[in-house]
C-alpha cells in the first residue's frame, strides 16, 4: 500500500527550461505542478480530522450530562445508538482518517516534492551559461537548491495543511461553544485576538532573520566547499590558518542571524505561554460563574475547559508552523535570487541540430566583449572600444588544421569559447557548414566539438564514467582501443582506490584528484578520441605531458586529426608548427597567417616568437 502512495506523484517530471516566476507565490506555484489534486485531498483530509476532534469534545460534555441524569440501569440500552456512534467514529473514522493524511504527507509529498523542486532547479541552472558559474560558488547554488527544495514544500504544507486545520478547528470549536453558552466566546476570542496580533508582530521579524541567516548559510557553504575545492593551493601558500579565519567570519555572520531569530522567538514563546495560562484561567472561572447561576451543565464545563487545555498545545504548535512558514518563506525568497534569473544563452525556439558535413567554420565580422557578454545593443563607440573583438574575420576550411599562436590575453580561448557558444557574439556571426551557432541547438553543435584542454577537469566518478563521457554509448572495444591510443592502459591497470576498486572501475577523486596531470591529459585525450567528432580543439593538449610520453601519444593525436578540422593553441609552437595554417594572434586581432616555413620567411611577428623561444615556450617580453 505505501508503494502506491509513493508513486501516486512523478517527482522527475518532463522539463521546459521556463524561467521560473520570480513573485514568491508564483515560485512555489510553478513548482507545485502536479501536485494540486494531492494538497486538495489533504485539505478536505485535515478538516475532516478538526471536524472529528471537535465532535469527540462535544460527545465527552454530552456524556458527562448522559451519566448524570440517566439511571445506571436503563443508560446503555437508552443510549446505545449514540455509543455506537461515536465509537465508530473514535475507532474507525478517525483512524482512517489519520492513516490517509498521514500516507499523504510522509509517503507523497514528503520525499517527492522537494526532488521535484531539486530536479527542476537542477535542470534549470544545467542550462545557464558560463558565465552564470563563474560569477557563483558552486557550493552556494548547491546549498540553495537543496535548501529552497525543502522550504517549498514546507510552506506549501504548511499553507495547505496546517492552515486548513487551524481554520477549521476554530471554527468548528466557536461553533460548540456557542451552543453551550455564547459567553465562553468571550475569552477564545480575546484569545485569539492577542495570539492573532502576536504572530502578526513576531513573525515579520522571524521572516527577515530567517532570510538573512539562509543567504549566510549559503555564503558559509560556499566559502567551506571553495577552500576544499582547491585544497592543493591552499596548502600550496600555507594559508590553512587564514581559510580557516575566512570562513569563520562567515561562521560568526550566520551565528549572528541564528542569535537574532532565537531571540525573538524566545520572547514569543514567553508571551505565549502568560498567554495560554491567562486563558486557561478565564475559561475556568468563567465556567464556575456560569454553573453557580445555572447557565450551564457540567458535561459544559468539561467541553469548555478541555478545549482551552488543548488551546495550550495548540497554539505552541501553530506558533512553531508559523515560525516555520515564515523562516521557509525567508528561504524560497533567497533561494529565488539565484534559481529564477533568466537563462544567460538559450535556444531559439525553431532551432534545429546542426548538420555537420564538411566542417568548415567561418567567423565573420565577430565582435564581443565579457564585459557585455549576453547583450547586444548596438554599434556605440564605447562597445567597440571594450570589444575583446572587433569585426574579426577567420575562415577555416574543411578537414583544415589550423594553429593559434600569441601570448596570454591575445584572444585564443575566447576564440575556441565563442566556437562552443559558452557565450553570444555581440556582433557578426559563427557559422559552421554555413549554419549560424546561434540559431542551432546547443547541445548539438557541442556534440560535434570535441576538446582537450590545458586544465582538464574530470568527474568525480570511475575512471570508465570519465572516458565514456565522450560517447554513453560505446562498446567495451571502443573504449580499451581509446585508453591504447592515449598511451593510458599501463597507469590505468595500476589504479586502486579507498574501496578497492581497480582499474577502470577506481574512483579519480573531486575533478580527477587522485591522478597526476599527465594521468588526467591522457584520460581526457581518451574520452576525446571516443567521442570522434568531426571538429576538434586542443587547448594545450599535450602540456601536462612529459616529453616521452608526449612523444609516444603524438602519432594518436596525429591520426585522431585526421579528416577533422582542428583547431590548436600551444605556447610550445614546435607542437603545432606542422599544422596546415597558423594564425598569429594579438589582442584580438589577427596580424599574421600561414603556414610556418612563410611565417618565418615574412619575418614578422611569429618569426621573432619563435627565435626568442626558451626551452620551446613563448616567453612573455
Amino acid at each position: 500500500m505505501s508503494l502506491f502512495f509513493e508513486k501516486l506523484v512523478n517527482p522527475f517530471p518532463k522539463i521546459d527550461n521556463q524561467t521560473p516566476p520570480n513573485t514568491l507565490w508564483g515560485f512555489i506555484r510553478y513548482h507545485n505542478q502536479g501536485y494540486g489534486w494531492v494538497f486538495l485531498a489533504l485539505g478536505v483530509l485535515e478538516a475532516l480530522s478538526a471536524m472529528s476532534e471537535i465532535a469527540i469534545y462535544a460527545f465527552m460534555g454530552q456524556l458527562v450530562d448522559l451519566l448524570s441524569e440517566h439511571d445506571k440501569a436503563t443508560f446503555l440500552q437508552s443510549e446505545m445508538p449514540t455509543l455506537l456512534g461515536y465509537s465508530a467514529l473514535l475507532l474507525i473514522a478517525m483512524p482512517l482518517i489519520n492513516y490517509l493524511r498521514t500516507s499523504l504527507r510522509s509517503r507523497t509529498l514528503n520525499g517527492n516534492l522537494p526532488m521535484s523542486v531539486r530536479w527542476r532547479s537542477h535542470r534549470y541552472l544545467l542550462n545557464q551559461g558560463m558565465s552564470f558559474f563563474q560569477d557563483e560558488f558552486a557550493g552556494r547554488a548547491a546549498t540553495k537548491v537543496m535548501q529552497s527544495s525543502m522550504a517549498v514544500r514546507e510552506v506549501t504544507l504548511i499553507s495547505v495543511s496546517v492552515m486548513v486545520y487551524v481554520l477549521v478547528y476554530f471554527g468548528s470549536m466557536l461553533y460548540v461553544l456557542t451552543n453551550l453558552n455564547t459567553w465562553f466566546l468571550v475569552p477564545m476570542l480575546v484569545w485569539l485576538g492577542i495570539y492573532t496580533a502576536l504572530q502578526f508582530y513576531f513573525n515579520p521579524k522571524v521572516r527577515q532573520y530567517s532570510q538573512a541567516q539562509s543567504d549566510a548559510r549559503s555564503t558559509m557553504t560556499g566559502r567551506i566547499v571553495d577552500a576544499y575545492t582547491n585544497i592543493n593551493t591552499v596548502k600550496l601558500f600555507a594559508h590553512t590558518d587564514s581559510e580557516a579565519e575566512y570562513a569563520r567570519d562567515s561562521m560568526d555572520t550566520y551565528l549572528q542571524t541564528v542569535y537574532k531569530q532565537m531571540g525573538t522567538l524566545s520572547t514569543l514563546m514567553i508571551t505565549m505561554t502568560i498567554l495560554n495560562y491567562i486563558l486557561i484561567f478565564a475559561t475556568s472561572a468563567l465556567s464556575i460563574y456560569l454553573w453557580l447561576h445555572d447557565l450551564v451543565g457540567l458535561g459544559a464545563i468539561a467541553v469548555a475547559v478541555s478545549m482551552a487545555l488543548r488551546l495550550l498545545g495548540m497554539s505552541r504548535w501553530v506558533m512553531f508552523e508559523l515560525t516555520d512558514l515564515f523562516e521557509s518563506l525567508g528561504t524560497v525568497r533567497d533561494g529565488m535570487s539565484l534559481l529564477t534569473k533568466p537563462l544567460t544563452l538559450t535556444d531559439k525556439a525553431d532551432a534545429q541540430p546542426l548538420a555537420v558535413q564538411g566542417a568548415q567554420v567561418d567567423f565573420n565580422n565577430v565582435r564581443f566583449s565579457y564585459h557585455r557578454a549576453g547583450i547586444n545593443d548596438g554599434d556605440s563607440e564605447a562597445d567597440k572600444e571594450l570589444s575583446i573583438f572587433k569585426d574579426l574575420d577567420l575562415h577555416i576550411k574543411p578537414g583544415e588544421r589550423i594553429g593559434l599562436v600569441g601570448r596570454s590575453g591575445a584572444g585564443k580561448s575566447t576564440l575556441v569559447n565563442l566556437l562552443l557558444r559558452f557565450y553570444d557574439v555581440q556582433g557578426g556571426s559563427i557559422c559552421i557548414d554555413g549554419q549560424d551557432i546561434s540559431k542551432v541547438a546547443q547541445e548539438s553543435l557541442r556534440e560535434h566539438i570535441a576538446m582537450v584542454t590545458q586544465d582538464t577537469s574530470l568527474l568525480h566518478r570511475t575512471v570508465r564514467e570519465n572516458i565514456i563521457y565522450g560517447k554513453p554509448d560505446a562498446t567495451e572495444e571502443e573504449l580499451e582501443r581509446a585508453i591504447k591510443q592515449a598511451n593510458a592502459d599501463e597507469f590505468i591497470d595500476s589504479l586502486v582506490d579507498l574501496k578497492g576498486n581497480t582499474g577502470l572501475d577506481a574512483q579519480v577523486g573531486e575533478r580527477g584528484v587522485k591522478l597526476s596531470g599527465g594521468q588526467r591529459q591522457r584520460i581526457a585525450i581518451a574520452r576525446v578520441l571516443l567521442k570522434d567528432a568531426p571538429i576538434l580543439i586542443l587547448d594545450e593538449a599535450t602540456s601536462a605531458l612529459d616529453s616521452e610520453v608526449e612523444a609516444a601519444i603524438q602519432e594518436s593525436l596525429d591520426n585522431l586529426m585526421q579528416n577533422k578540422t582542428v583547431i590548436a593553441i600551444a605556447h610550445r609552437l614546435s607542437t603545432i608548427a606542422s599544422m596546415d595554417r597558423l594564425v598569429v594572434m594579438d589582442q584580438g586581432r589577427i596580424i599574421e597567417q600561414g603556414t610556418h616555413q612563410e611565417l618565418l620567411a615574412k619575418q614578422g611577428v611569429y618569426a621573432s616568437l619563435w627565435e626568442r623561444q626558451t626551452g620551446g615556450f613563448l616567453t612573455d617580453e
